[in-house]
């Protein structure tokens, strides 16, 4: 996996709309590099969890999935030298990853990667890839490039899950129709929109998490 984020570049962009790649960065690789080792030194094929690109708090400062700088040193225990600001969607997932049994249990099973690995920003508030017909227009083939390639590492492809029950799982949808990447897709509540709109009632969607991907356990 760390190969691959080695290999990603820029497609070309719309005009105003800029590129969240940290992953070429010393510091976010040192952090990556360890996390990688430290979760995912095996063989064992992971299940992909699709979220929709990386956010300028999140993923877009430590290079890993709904990991924020705040979980990343507080829960993982890997320091860091990122602004330490709590990002909503991390603090969700690392709830449900508590409540599956904990970091060793849960990223034994699932990885959680992007639609897009690449996020953006325009005019400093984060962008998704799908947001303007533009944009998703000039990263659909970069799109389908990542997912073939990491289909080809060590992944399971009979399942695989979209973050996010809207525009990300139709648009992932529509080319695993088109490509066949996975034999089936499942989809699970985007963390932005639980923090948001249902954050009185979280629990009931961190126990969702939790039934939805233990129920594929079975398949490994």
């Amino acid at each position: 996996m760390l190969a691959f984020y080695d290999t990603l570049e820029v497609p070309s962009l719309p005009d105003g709309v800029e590129p969240l790649l940290p992953f070429q960065k010393a510091q976010v690789r040192d952090g990556m590099t360890t996390f990688y080792q430290r979760y995912y030194n095996d063989n064992k094929p992971r299940v992909l969890l699709f979220g929709i690109n990386p956010g300028r708090l999140g993923a877009g400062l430590t290079g890993i999935g709904f990991t924020d700088p705040v979980r990343l040193q507080d829960v993982c225990g890997i320091p860091n030298p990122h602004p330490k600001r709590a990002e909503p969607s991390s603090v969700f997932i690392y709830d449900v990853i508590d409540a599956f049994g904990g970091l060793e249990r849960f990223f034994a099973h699932f990885h959680f990667t992007s639609v897009c690995p690449i996020g953006f920003v325009h005019k400093g508030i984060n962008m998704n890839y799908y947001d303007t017909p533009q944009l998703r227009e000039a990263t659909t083939p970069f799109i389908i490039d990542c997912i073939r390639k990491q289909v080809g590492i060590n992944v399971k492809t009979n399942v695989a899950f979209t973050v996010g029950k809207g525009q990300n799982r139709r648009f992932l949808e529509k080319l695993n129709t088109e490509h066949g990447f996975f034999g089936k897709l499942g989809t699970l509540p985007h963390p932005r929109w639980v923090m948001q709109y249902r954050y009185k009632t979280r629990h009931i969607y961190v126990e969702e998490y939790v039934k939805t991907l233990g129920s594929v356990l079975s398949e490994f």
